[in-house]
């Protein structure tokens, strides 16, 4: 049981003095890729954003063409289009 004890202490140490040493260097060589990433992200979504604006101001501009249209003819044109 000692050995078991004295044997995870020592793993245990060597994980903490590892992690100590390459923690550091693993997050500097993470940090651009991290950014970049991040950066992507951020550019996506405004693309996304700027697409969708787009098409509600396309169906803004349908639906305000339609309700022209609809306003512009008479009950008497409506029923002539029916008829036809």
């Amino acid at each position: 049981m000692t050995l078991q004890v004295g044997l995870g202490a020592l793993v245990g140490l060597g994980i903490a003095k590892a992690k100590s040493e390459l923690l550091p260097q693993v997050s500097a060589s993470l940090r651009p890729m991290a950014k970049a990433l991040i950066h992507s992200g951020f550019t996506l979504v405004d693309t996304v954003q700027e697409l969708a604006a787009e098409g509600i101001e396309h169906l803004n501009d349908l639906v305000a063409e339609v309700q022209y249209e609809r306003s512009a003819t008479t009950p008497a044109e409506d029923e002539q289009k029916k008829a036809a």
